[in-house]
């Protein structure tokens, strides 16, 4: 087809289309001969059928149950009802700056593990925080409630909605001139994208677009801080991982649309002006965590004297990660806001150039798997059933290590906690929110080792 195109424009003839009745076969049909058609006409035959696609594949296509905290279309259908006088001065009350030169501040799956710490964090200090956040069922919705209940407590009040509900968002920005967005929701997992990948391109990628969409077009712009992964960097075997580390041999679709949304950003900071900051999160744990991570579910195994799996790589290599407790990566959180700089536009129009960086948020200390097993072991007082396999071809990496130079340079970013310390603080709190050590109501999710 693109050889049968002229080679510049000039010589291309616009002829009328001709129709031709073709009575051998179908005495009605009517046929049209494309080759008389105009350039112009073919690009625009084709661009229709293209969104017509897409649109099709993200509205008519089944959605499965499990979904991201950003999975829109079940989300916008079930979600709370908001607006009027009482919901604003909620809203109102909850992103009021309450300290002097303090931000206001939208959350976006503020009921998610990293979510909840950054959102108490900000509000102790007296900023302003407004919560959002869908609570599907990628994991036990139940945890989310608790969560959202201990940021009740804590004056911060959490909308019930999708990131996708553009009019929603637009709302919110009505009411509250946001000053920063911390965008946290998202499909996280690895290997969720191999049952439902739909769902990480609606969450991580149109997700983030949709909010991209409304920050560039609020008068004045928020800056924009945003989760991106350590996942971008992939097959890289560079390590430690560093910024200027190549990004563009992802290993699974989650990394895939954490490297997209990072180009997205790029374009809306150069065509718009919006300030963004991208974070690289290294696995992080803590109290309050994912009941999808292996140090979670490792817990609750090693309890109930079932068999854990852990991973090893090929010639019985070590798998390790880069283990971040959750306090360091909300310091890091909480100095990438203040340190975010200025958005440069106005109602959609850029006025000048703004800052666009992306930032480690690692330990720097890689731990093997099987140590993090042993150190469970000591905390719980329980020996665990070992059961040592090969990694699958799923997207899990080997190993990952965080260099963070950048961050300690720009942000003061200072990491303290060692993983005994952490991890010892993460058993506190999970013998006390499921006091029988035996507690059904773990991740829905099963054993699935990510890291």
């Amino acid at each position: 087809m693109m050889d049968s195109l002229p080679s510049t424009p000039g010589k291309f003839k616009m002829d009328k289309p001709q129709y031709h009745y073709h009575h051998h076969h179908h005495p009605r049909q009517l046929t049209v001969r494309w080759q008389h058609y105009p350039l112009v006409s073919k690009v625009a035959v084709w661009s229709f059928l293209a969104i017509a696609l897409l649109v099709a594949f993200f509205f008519l296509s089944p959605t499965t149950p499990n979904s991201s905290s950003t999975s829109g279309r079940r989300s916008l259908r079930n979600a709370a009802p908001w607006g009027g006088p009482a919901w604003e001065k909620c809203v109102r009350s909850s992103a009021r700056v309450r300290r002097s030169g303090g931000i206001s501040v939208l959350v976006t799956g503020a009921a998610g593990f990293v979510g909840t710490h950054v959102s108490t964090a900000l509000k102790r200090r007296g900023d302003g925080v407004l919560g959002l956040d869908n609570f599907n069922d990628y994991y036990d919705p139940s945890l989310k409630r608790a969560r959202q209940a201990l940021l009740d407590r804590a004056g911060v009040f959490v909308v019930e909605g999708d990131v996708n509900d553009g009019p929603l968002l637009h709302k919110l920005f009505d009411v509250v001139p946001f000053t920063h967005v911390m965008h946290l929701a998202a499909q996280a997992g690895v290997r969720y994208a191999m049952t439902n990948p739909s769902s990480y391109v609606h969450s991580n990628v149109a997700g983030l677009v949709s909010v991209l969409e409304v920050a560039k077009s609020a008068d004045p712009q928020p800056a924009v801080v945003w989760a991106s992964s350590s996942s971008v960097y992939g097959l890289n075997s560079h390590v430690p991982f560093s910024e200027v580390d190549r990004t563009d041999r992802p290993a699974s679709l989650y990394a895939a649309t954490k490297k997209a949304g990072e180009e997205i950003a790029h374009v809306y900071n150069h065509i718009y002006g919006l300030a963004i900051t991208g974070l690289r999160f290294f696995t992080v744990y803590g109290p309050w965590g994912r009941p999808d991570m292996a140090y979670f579910f490792f817990t609750r195994d090693i309890l109930r004297s079932k068999p854990i799996s852990i991973f090893e790589g090929p010639g019985h290599a070590t798998v390790a990660r880069d283990f971040t407790y959750i306090d360091d990566i909300v310091s890091g959180c909480l100095a990438a806001l203040d340190n975010a700089g200025k958005s440069t536009g106005s109602g959609g129009k850029k006025r000048g150039s703004a800052p666009l960086r992306v930032y480690n948020l690692g330990n720097t200390s890689p731990v093997p798997v099987s140590h993090l097993v042993s150190i469970l072991e000591q905390l719980l007082k329980v020996k665990a059933v070992r059961n040592v396999v090969k990694m699958p071809r799923n997207g899990d990496v080997q190993f990952t290590h965080a260099n963070i130079s950048l961050a300690q340079r720009e942000l003061g970013y200072h990491p303290t906690t060692g993983l005994n310390t952490g991890l010892k603080k993460f058993v506190r709190w999970y013998l006390g929110y499921y006091p029988t050590s035996s507690s059904k109501k773990g991740s829905r999710g099963g054993r699935t080792n990510a890291l």
